[in-house]
């Protein structure tokens, strides 16, 4: 099995990383690319990390969502990311069954509002899908399909003042968009059904 060199992991960590910190590069659009180069990472005290992540994927799309799981968890050093396996392996998990943890999910929202558009609603701050996904009653995962379908987070970057915790969820959610490959149609019959019933 061909795996990946230990620089093309860093490669891939360094965009990613770049990617959810900040507001300007956009790992995608950019293709990965970084200012990263062979000299510098030689010189890394982390580089045997990158070795050994490098070793467990063959294919740079693997490697990537591997890097998106953590980053997107909260997990920004790549020494947590091979004690925290479990993080990537149930990001997969999540990824399977998607469709299913996105109705489920929808079930929980519809016990906080009957009306989907009050769970979007920003006039009296955070709207009430990102509060529930702060509480860790539904995924992250739930919130970005939702933005992708109908956009609100870009009236909520508008509308919210609060500079505490607002900008980096909504970064997070933004950024991690990219990630998140799903049926936008069938994610919105899914809306429909749990809504309209």
């Amino acid at each position: 099995m061909r795996y990946m060199e230990p620089f093309d992991a860093f490669r891939f960590y360094q965009s990613i990383k770049l990617h959810f910190e900040s507001d300007s590069y956009d790992a995608v659009k950019y293709n990965y690319k970084t200012s990263a180069n062979h000299r510098s990472f030689w010189k890394r005290r982390d580089k045997y990390f990158f070795a050994k992540i490098g070793k467990q994927f063959d294919s740079a799309e693997e490697l990537i969502e591997f890097f998106a799981a953590h980053f997107v968890s909260g997990n920004g050093w790549v020494g947590e990311m091979i004690q925290n396996e479990s993080t990537y392996t149930q990001w997969l998990k999540k990824k399977e069954a998607m469709t299913y943890l996105f109705e489920q999910d929808l079930y929980k929202l519809k016990e906080i509002s009957e009306n989907f558009d009050d769970l979007l609603d920003c006039s009296n701050g955070h709207p009430e899908i990102v509060t529930a996904y702060l509480r860790e009653e539904i995924s992250i995962e739930t919130v970005v399909i939702i933005n992708k379908l109908v956009g609100f987070m870009n009236k909520a970057d508008k509308q919210i003042t609060e500079t505490i915790v607002w900008p980096d969820v909504s970064r997070r959610i933004r950024k991690y968009a990219a990630f998140v490959k799903v049926d936008t149609k069938k994610m919105t019959n899914t809306i429909f059904k749990v809504f309209t019933n």
